[in-house]
């Protein structure tokens, strides 16, 4: 299986992985599976940051690189894609994750249960 992190998983599986389900943990350090972190949360998470939302380590890319984690950088075909999906979920990265997983054949690690809607394939973190 690979994996798709969304941004919530990036940062616990980086961070803070007790607060990932088993098996999703499991699934993560798994070398067998490719795990994948998208340009969207590196987007997503400093724009929380910088609104002061949260507080991102300052290695946290670096770290996200030593873990073996690959970046999917967001390409116009991603773009569209998201715009064309159905209007179960209206944020802009949530969307694009969606977009990523299913162009890619990634399955989407994530706590968000609205993304279920679009068919794409989800791992509960």
């Amino acid at each position: 299986m690979n994996l798709l992190l969304d941004s919530h998983a990036l940062l616990w599986a980086l961070h803070d992985p007790e607060r990932l389900a088993p098996a999703a943990r499991d699934a993560i350090s798994d070398p067998r599976n490719l795990v994948y972190f998208s340009a969207a949360s590196a987007w997503e998470l400093a724009l929380k940051a910088a609104r002061g939302k949260l507080t991102l380590p300052a290695d946290w890319l670096v770290a996200a690189e030593q873990a073996g984690f690959d970046e999917v950088a967001i390409s116009a075909q991603d773009a569209r894609m998201s715009a064309t999906l159905p209007w179960h979920h209206s944020d802009p990265f949530d969307r694009l994750l969606v977009a990523q997983a299913q162009s890619r054949g990634l399955t989407l690690a994530t706590r968000d249960a609205m993304l279920v809607a679009y068919g794409v394939a989800l791992l509960t973190v």
